[in-house]
């Protein structure tokens, strides 16, 4: 029995063979993951784990996807769907101004639900199509502010060791769109510390935000911001690329948006390969007429010549 065929036996009550992971991504792209795991369950996910570690085979968790870019051959490993973990992981507890979101939560559903109650510090999510989980693990942010404004920390799940714990965010390694968490530890819930405002200003800030992104950033396939901006504040990767005039640039079916030069669009036709190549020249471009070597914000699977990250996460 080969190591797929082992964990397919496993975990057969919630996992697939050969799943296509292009409608689990933003950009609508890549081909299948070997095993495709939907746990309902905290019980399940850890069944996961143990899997893992039994096989050897890699492990890819998807939130909703949205930083993700997947290999045209796909996954060769375990890809981890979060979506129908119920339970703690779709859960919002709301205490004064302390907010636990489970790890599933949408961010612009949790924004605009906090808006409404007025409590205040989360409107810039409203922007940013990703989930709790997520948003932990790569600190995301906009407008201004980010994850590590307002958290206070997060329940972890570690898959290689079965241990769950309470982490407090000093722990978690975040910085500027990143962090010490890999793939094996999963974010459970996330406790934010966040302040009591007024409704009709928290409502009115989302609204402007939602009507600067739809004003400055396209629609259609894809993944957000694609480049981490080198001097954040002060120096976008966007004004970078534009001011090489790349936007349009296009192999196969993607392109750089003309709306605005950070995004990276798949339109009729594209490959994942296709997506790549567009980032490899752009990031090529800047570094040797600029310096500026820019860093990815978007998550590389299943390409061959991506390494393997193998660092050790964190620690507690």
């Amino acid at each position: 029995m080969t190591p797929v065929e082992h964990a397919l036996a496993v975990l057969a009550p919630f996992a697939t063979a050969d799943e296509p992971l292009a409608p689990h991504t933003t950009y609508r792209l890549g081909g299948p993951a070997a095993v495709f795991a939907s746990p309902r369950t905290v019980d399940e996910l850890r069944e996961v784990g143990r899997v893992a570690a039994a096989t050897s085979l890699p492990l890819l968790v998807i939130g909703r996807g949205s930083n993700l870019l997947v290999a045209d051959d796909g996954f060769p490993g375990i890809a981890v769907s979060l979506a129908s973990l119920h339970g703690r992981a779709d859960r919002v507890d709301i205490q004064d101004t302390t907010v636990v979101a489970g790890a599933a939560v949408a961010l612009p559903v949790l924004s605009r639900r906090l808006a409404a109650a007025g409590i205040t510090g989360f409107e810039w999510a409203v922007g940013v199509p990703g989930s709790i989980g997520g948003a932990v693990r790569m600190n995301a942010g906009g407008h201004g502010s980010d994850m590590a404004a307002s958290l206070l920390g997060a329940h972890l799940l570690d898959l290689r060791t079965d241990r769950c714990a309470w982490v407090a965010v000093e722990r978690l390694g975040l910085r500027f769109r990143g962090s010490d968490l890999i793939d094996a530890q999963v974010v459970l819930d996330a406790s934010l510390h966040l302040t009591f405002g007024d409704v009709v200003e928290a409502e009115a800030k989302v609204a402007d935000i939602v009507h600067w992104r739809r004003e400055h950033q396209p629609g259609g396939q894809n993944a957000g911001s694609v480049f981490v901006n080198p001097v954040p504040g002060e120096l976008a990767a966007a004004q970078l690329i534009d001011g090489l005039g790349l936007r349009g640039f296009r192999v196969g079916g993607a392109f750089v948006s003309d709306k605005h030069a950070n995004f990276i669009q798949a339109g009729e036709g594209a490959t994942a390969s296709d997506v790549r190549a567009v980032m490899e020249h752009v990031r090529a471009e800047v570094l040797a007429h600029t310096g500026h070597n820019l860093r990815s914000e978007v998550r590389l699977v299943g390409f061959a010549d991506v390494p393997t990250d193998d660092r050790p996460g964190v620690q507690w």
